[in-house]
This record gives structure tokens, sequence and C-alpha cells, in this order.
């Protein structure tokens, strides 16, 4: 009925998430992030530009953000969606750069992931 639009809607959503906790969609690698995956370590370009990234809030310095960086067409490829930095959790083979960069800095420390991994015998 409609006594219940006084009622104050929870600060949750339905998946059970805090709304105050949702991470943001994939996005392009930051300025940051491209310049040291092409000038330290190397990379192509023309690849590191198409490469996408996920990010959450980071627990150091203020400004510090955690990233995790993939290759969109990797994830089609295996039909996996990546929505936040959370859903790469279950697929890290998914993951070529892990790390943080600091936006008031501009310093980064990446991981680099995307050299291929040696199966166990």
């Amino acid at each position: 009925m409609f006594w219940d639009k006084w009622l104050k809607k929870s600060d949750q959503n339905a998946s059970g998430e805090s709304k105050a906790a949702k991470l943001p969609r994939p996005t392009e690698l930051p300025a940051e992030v491209g310049r040291d995956l092409v000038v330290r370590l190397s990379k192509d370009p023309d690849w590191v530009w198409n490469l996408r990234a996920v990010v959450k809030p980071g627990s150091g310095a203020p400004g510090q953000i955690d990233i995790r960086v993939f290759s969109p067409a990797a994830a089609s490829t295996k039909k996996i969606l990546v929505k936040n930095y959370h859903s790469l959790d279950d697929h890290p083979e998914l993951i070529l750069f892990d790390g943080w960069y600091n936006k008031k800095t501009h310093d980064t420390n990446l991981a680099d992931h995307s050299k291929p991994r040696r199966q166990a015998a």
C-alpha cells in the first residue's frame, strides 16, 4: 500500500551491497599507469592503451588507489563480465598488472602478470 512510502529505505541495495561501497566500472588506464607500463616496463604503447582498469580506494597514503589492469578482449573471449575491482577475484588469469598508483604524487607500483605462466606438472 501507500503507507510505506514514509519509511526510510535501507542503505543497502538488492544484492546486499552498501551504496557507499559501490566500486566504479572498468575505465581507460589512468595516465600515470599507462606511462609507467610504456616507459618503465617497455610495453607496446598500442597494446597498453587498449587495456582497461578497475580501481578501488587504497588503504595506504591519501590519494592512493588500488588498480588491476586487464584486457577487455581476453575477458570477452572467455565470456567473463568485468563489473568492478572484485569481479577479477575469481579470474586471476585475466589480471595483467596489479598494484597501486597515487593521484597526488603520480607514483606507481605495479606487478607484471602478463608473462605466460607455467603449468604445474
